[in-house]
């Protein structure tokens, strides 16, 4: 019979210590040892167990063993992560504990508290916590996008393994369905990543041409609760659209329509204009609708643009315009109460509704976001994009349901701020319809029929409450002051230098020096993250540098020529950065 052990106040004090975030949720719940005590029983195999309801035990059908046989990683186990659902009494958990490096990851979630502190009470946990290779993670769905930000790290010099324990899937759905949230949040990080590995230099970049003419353009953030009263429709471009436009365009009522900019030529195909439209999108594609709609129509047209989109799409829009930082670029680390920034989620319908949310409307109108389709058109008719045509591709669409059961196709690119729109949607305290065009089933929204729209009266907004909003966005624009910038080029490549020439005293005696220079490279890296303005256009320079400081196993001379080039890079962008931001009263007055 195997012993019971009790090293729980010596777990949670070190939790406590390291200001873990599953100790306050524990401290709610109230968690003690007498909440998992009568619990713990001795199996058929000797070993400790967990009483079920039923009378059985987790592991009295399969054995640790075999449970878990698979679960220590054998590609790339230094760089990777491990993310556990389900601890039960630690034996999945410790098996890759036990098994893996210790700069190896793993974050565990549990979503039971009587749980987490029988698998406390049972293994000394402390000499991993204190080495940080292992991150107790309380049930938040609001933590988990950030946690697995955390692991990007390991996303592009490793991998990251979802383990979702199956004995602990006998106590309840909870771990089922926590293992699809976790299975989310790292496929949006994984998108999301991607994406600035690609794009993020030339975001930036965008930022820092469009900046002179932004401080010109205003600020938004005095809008911010002007829209308490009104009904806002966003309007998207899914096939539903066309059905739909011509009935709002001869019933618009008192709402305010909003749009993105690549929606106009399909709304201008069917004879309706929103109040104002929004771009977030960073290639130069906008500039597709300009040959599709005529700029006489655009020009009362407010455009809400992200800093980050194309300077040339910017340079042509005829109509007012009024910027906004996106999350990812220059504005991600300005304090809010000077700026708003705003998560586009990747798609500019999640970001027109996270817009019209923090100007605080009473209610959101979702009118072709169909974030699928059924037939050939994959677009309403009019979209830049409507003269594409649909064939299956097993390889790149999804198979959906529509709500009567019928089938839908997709793709991952909607389907992921499909998911975002909808995590948004329960934490909003608002309601959201959906005039349901046969799209995909937005959960948390009303599905209302045209007829329902016209007999509740959905589209109306209290008396005067459209047009004061409009209003104030119309105030919004207008020039400002440019902000007060101390440049910090020169300092960084001169600090910069001395550290070069310092790698290369260090790397001449390399053979005896490996852990000198990986202590000296984790200081550069600390270095080049210092400033948390310059910081976004030094992604791929810092997720360089991380790479060299955590994921190579040998330095020579391949690694410090690298270590080079990637410190040039950083004195450049940080120059690059100054010329844009600090105050020139002949760009200014341009």
């Amino acid at each position: 019979m195997e012993k019971k052990r009790d090293f729980l106040e010596a777990n949670l004090n070190t939790l406590r210590r390291l200001n873990s975030p599953i100790v306050p949720w524990l401290a709610r719940h109230k968690a003690t040892a007498r909440d998992f005590q009568s619990c713990l029983v001795t199996n058929r195999r000797g070993m400790l167990d967990w009483q079920l309801a039923s009378g059985r035990s987790l592991f009295d059908a399969i054995s640790p063993e075999v449970a878990y046989r698979d679960w220590i990683p054998k590609n790339r186990p230094a760089t990777s992560a491990t993310v556990i659902v389900g601890c039960n009494l630690g034996y999945g958990l410790n098996t890759v504990l036990g098994g893996t490096p210790d700069t190896h990851k793993v974050l565990v979630l549990e979503p039971r508290a009587d749980m987490v502190t029988a698998c406390l009470s049972q293994t000394d946990y402390r000499p991993f916590m204190e080495k940080e290779k292992l991150l107790f993670v309380p049930p938040d769905r609001a933590l988990l996008p950030l946690l697995a930000w955390e692991l990007g790290l390991q996303f592009v010099y490793g991998n990251i393994f979802l383990r979702s324990d199956m004995p602990s899937r006998q106590l309840g759905p909870e771990y089922a369905a926590w293992s699809e949230l976790w299975y989310e949040a790292l496929e949006d990080m994984a998108s999301l990543m991607t994406t600035l590995r690609s794009n993020q230099d030339v975001m930036v970049r965008h930022e820092l041409e469009n900046f002179a003419r932004s401080v010109s353009d205003g600020n938004v953030l005095s809008v911010k609760g002007q829209g308490r009263g009104v009904t806002a429709v966003v309007l998207g471009a899914g096939p539903s659209l066309s059905r739909f436009a011509p009935l709002l365009a001869a019933n618009r009522a008192g709402a305010v329509y909003v749009s993105s900019l690549q929606t106009l030529p399909a709304l201008r195909a069917h004879g309706l204009k929103p109040d104002f439209c929004m771009a977030v999108d960073f290639t130069p594609t906008l500039e597709g609708v300009y040959k599709r709609v005529d700029k006489q129509w655009l020009q009362d047209i407010p455009l809400i643009y992200s800093r980050a989109i194309s300077p040339a799409v910017l340079a042509a829009y005829p109509g007012p315009t009024l910027p906004v930082w996106t999350l990812g670029g220059l504005g991600t680390n300005l304090p809010r109460s000077r700026e708003f920034v705003l998560d586009a989620g990747g798609n500019v319908g999640v970001a027109l509704a996270r817009f019209l949310v923090w100007c605080e409307v009473d209610r959101i109108v979702l009118v072709g976001q169909d974030f699928a389709w059924s037939g050939e058109r994959m677009h309403a008719s009019g979209h830049v994009s409507d003269e594409a045509r649909f064939r299956f591709d097993p390889t790149r669409h999804v198979c959906l349901r529509d709500k009567d059961g019928r089938t839908i196709y997709s793709v991952p690119a909607y389907l992921i701020p499909l998911r975002t729109l909808e995590r948004e949607i329960e934490q909003w305290r608002i309601p959201v319809f959906n005039l349901y065009g046969g799209g995909a089933v937005i959960k948390g929204t009303t599905m209302l029929r045209w007829e329902d729209i016209l007999k509740k009266g959905i589209l109306s907004s209290e008396p005067g409450r459209r047009a004061h909003f409009l209003h104030a966005l119309s105030q919004a624009r207008g020039s400002r002051h440019w902000p007060v910038f101390e440049a910090r080029g020169t300092e960084w490549r001169r600090s910069i230098q001395a550290v070069k020439k310092r790698l290369i005293r260090v790397f001449d005696k390399s053979d005896r020096s490996q852990t000198h220079i990986h202590a000296l490279l984790s200081q550069i890296l600390v270095f080049v993250r210092q400033d948390p303005l310059y910081q976004p256009y030094l992604f791929k320079e810092i997720l360089a540098l991380a790479g060299l400081a955590h994921a190579t196993d040998h330095y020579g001379r391949g690694e410090l020529e690298a270590c080079q080039e990637i410190l040039d890079k950083v004195a450049d962008k940080v120059e690059e950065v100054d010329r844009a931001l600090v105050y020139d009263r002949i760009r200014a007055a341009a």
